[in-house]
């Protein structure tokens, strides 16, 4: 487009961002510290050179801390960048330089087709003494990705959120990349929002209700300076987790470069979704920006007002670093929590979404000066928000700085990581001595964490293993973190990881030592898909997935990261066994109550709602029971909200070496006991299709092998559960 082509008019401060009108494009900025600032049009991304400057005037394109400006003539797919002047000061918490060009916080979209090189964009001279007190005078618009205006126009055919309630929830959280970008995926578009598309049949079929993407805002996978020691590879960003453009879907993510496209493509994956019944959950990153501390590059937020979007150290030159990654937004300054609010209703009104997962949450509960407040403002509005009202909002409720909150996260209604569960859960089943008090807890729906504020059992998001950490495979494999790949001598990554590879500490061919192995995931799994509380997957984990011992693989975009598919048929027993757990967990109510077991005989049937015994049938001493302990679970009114009874069940869980007997209460008048799951059965018999369960004989008594599950249903044997 020639400058001769557009006009120039004052424009208006809200919207914030590119908004397209009919005859033109309206620009919105915030910076309160800057004296001047500058809108870059540009032809193509690779330009150093802007195709036309437009100055703002503080007096026509200024409405208090916002610059506007209203360019007539220009439509979406047009580039654009900012240049904003101030003083540099870092002494005192000012970055401005106008060398540096800046991303619009706002931006929906930036160029795809654009390698970034951020390394320019450090706003000093490297290698000078004290660099970040140096002042470079370099123009990095050659290097840096473009804002892209973008077109909201989308025919959604009237889809909306679907917002299930999380008690009828099952989450799978995946990488968009990785989901489809090994080629066993056979999709036509690996790595891309369409690759997911093409991925539902997959998913449906094992009966989840909610996919969790890690971050899918844009972010620079380049930023990674480190190789891999024993390839010499270059290392990438792969996670994510270093955003930079928090309204942008992730470019690389589309299969099509048309300027823009991310957008279109990313609804089309909701809509998809939506259609097959799956719900979308985007992991976000508030705690931190991808600027990294005062080393790092000036991209966007530091050069538009570094002093108000970062949480600045006592000597303002420095950053609190509460998410160990460089530097910590100032979430409560009302500027930033507005911010955050209206990219949460973004993503929801505009891009459909069904909720959230905050990452490090905690860093939303503290204020300027980085202390942890009683009633954070912004986790509170988040939760009262009314757009946001049916929207999942989840919280990894801790950060790197020593907040830990799992079980008291401030603001009502959030629902939690439950790490507590993951870690006992792990040791139960390790075997560990005196963890069968902290497991029942776990598996009940961890009242002692949730009860006391007032939430409910599927406010705990209960997993057994993430994207951090090692996979369900290898958790049952290795003995201790494989991240020598990583580049940082094995220093990263968890080392209390709970795992036991049960007699080799990797691979083997031993097929005592393999078939150990495959019964704990089964166990994992169903201690997963029957608890009290709302089960989280890691994608893959349904068929053994590895990563080769490595447990923060952040880093590998490449097999090692993603998903082999080969490995559903390789082990489609166990993907059988947890499309069944899932359709089990769906069929009975009494696994999703909305309320905690008090063990008390609330529906006056003679029956607690939850009675515990040990092997012997007796109350347990829970002073001295040791890795084994049975339930049984009344199911009468076990949905309350519908007033709908379910079958009785009887539980009992085996993490020793040796079989134990366990005696059994009897059944309800006129039903006998079934056995629905038995984990140390091979398949189809660890896990029996409704209807086809057979009646356990004696039902007086049963013995479980070795670190193993039995789970029976009391029904009357002619009829279906």
């Amino acid at each position: 487009m020639r400058p001769d082509a557009v006009s120039v008019r004052p424009g208006h401060p809200r919207p914030f961002g590119a908004q397209a009108l009919d005859g033109g494009v309206n620009f919105a900025v915030f910076s309160r510290n800057a004296l001047a600032m500058t809108l870059c049009l540009y032809d193509s991304p690779e330009d150093g050179e802007a195709m036309m400057e437009i100055r703002l005037d503080p007096h026509q394109n200024r409405t208090g801390d916002i610059w506007h400006v209203l360019v007539e003539g220009l439509k979406p797919g047009a580039l654009y960048l900012y240049r904003a002047e101030g003083p540099f000061l870092p002494e005192r918490g000012f970055r401005f330089n106008p060398n540096k060009v800046l991303l619009d916080p706002y931006a929906k979209a930036l160029t795809g087709e654009f390698t970034w090189d951020l390394s320019r964009a450090r706003a000093y001279i490297p290698d000078r003494p004290e660099a970040d007190l140096s002042f470079s005078e370099e123009d990095d618009a050659a290097y840096v990705p473009k804002c892209v205006v973008v077109d909201d126009e989308f025919d959604w055919e009237g889809d909306r959120p679907l917002n299930y309630p999380l008690r009828h929830c099952v989450i799978y959280e995946a990488h968009v990349r990785g989901l489809t970008a090994h080629p066993s995926s056979g999709v036509e578009n690996p790595g891309t929002y369409r690759g997911v598309i093409e991925s539902i049949p997959r998913l449906k079929s094992l009966g989840i209700t909610s996919l969790e993407l890690l971050p899918v805002q844009e972010f620079d996978s380049l930023d990674n300076p480190r190789k891999n020691p024993r390839t010499g590879e270059r290392l990438r960003q792969y996670w994510g987790y270093n955003t930079l453009a928090f309204f942008a879907p992730k470019s690389t993510y589309a299969s099509s470069r048309i300027r823009g496209a991310q957008v279109a493509e990313f609804k089309e994956m909701v809509k998809a979704l939506h259609r097959s019944g799956i719900e979308v959950i985007l992991d976000v990153v508030f705690n931190h920006t991808g600027e990294g501390n005062e080393l790092g590059p000036t991209v966007s937020f530091r050069g538009l007002d570094n002093s108000i979007w970062y949480i600045l150290d006592e000597d303002p030159r420095y950053y609190k670093n509460f998410s160990g990654c460089g530097n910590t937004l100032n979430c409560n300054h009302p500027v930033v929590r507005n911010f955050i609010l209206d990219c949460l209703h973004y993503w929801v009104v505009e891009m459909h979404v069904d909720g959230f997962r905050f990452d490090l949450g905690s860093i939303l509960g503290r204020d300027s000066k980085g202390r942890l407040l009683e009633n954070p403002p912004v986790i509170e509005q988040i939760a009262e928000d009314p757009i946001l009202r049916q929207t999942k909002i989840i919280a990894e409720a801790w950060d790197a700085g020593g907040a830990y909150q799992v079980g008291s996260f401030p603001g009502g209604r959030w629902a939690e990581w439950n790490d507590r569960f993951r870690d006992d859960v792990r040791k139960f089943w390790r075997g560990d001595h005196h963890e069968v008090r902290n497991f029942c807890t776990r598996i009940t729906g961890s009242s002692d964490l949730y009860l006391r504020d007032g939430r409910k059992p599927f406010h705990s998001i209960n997993y057994i293993t993430s994207h951090d950490g090692f996979t369900l495979h290898d958790l049952v494999t290795y003995e201790r973190k494989r991240n020598l790949d990583n580049g940082e001598g094995e220093a990263d990554g968890h080392d209390a990881n709970f795992s036991c590879g049960y007699g080799v500490d990797g691979p083997t061919e031993d097929p005592g030592i393999r078939s150990v192995r495959a019964r704990q995931a089964r166990n994992f799994l169903a201690t997963l898909l029957l608890s009290i509380g709302t089960p989280m997957l890691l994608a893959g984990d349904e068929f053994l997935r590895t990563q080769g011992g490595n447990n923060n693989a952040y880093c590998q975009d490449n097999p090692v990261s993603w998903i082999d598919w080969s490995l559903a048929d390789e082990n489609r027993d166990l993907v059988r066994f947890v499309r069944e757990l899932i359709a089990f967990r769906m069929r009975h109510p009494a696994f999703r109550r909305p309320e905690f077991f008090t063990g008390k005989d609330a529906n006056y049937n003679a029956i607690p709602d939850i009675s515990w015994y040990d092997p012997s049938g007796k109350a347990p001493d829970w002073a001295r029971i040791d890795r084994v302990i049975a339930a049984r679970i009344d199911g009468s009114r076990a949905d309350i909200v519908a007033d709908r009874d379910d079958n009785d069940f009887f539980l009992m869980f085996n993490a020793s070496e040796s079989a134990v007997r366990f005696r059994i209460c009897p059944p309800p008048p006129d039903t006998r006991w079934h056995a629905a799951v038995d984990t140390s059965r091979p398949s189809p018999e660890d896990i029996r299709e409704p209807g086809t369960e057979p009646v356990l004989s004696p039902q007086d008594e049963c013995l479980l092998a070795p670190r193993s599950l039995v789970l029976l249903l009391a029904r009357d044997p002619a009829a279906l559960s």
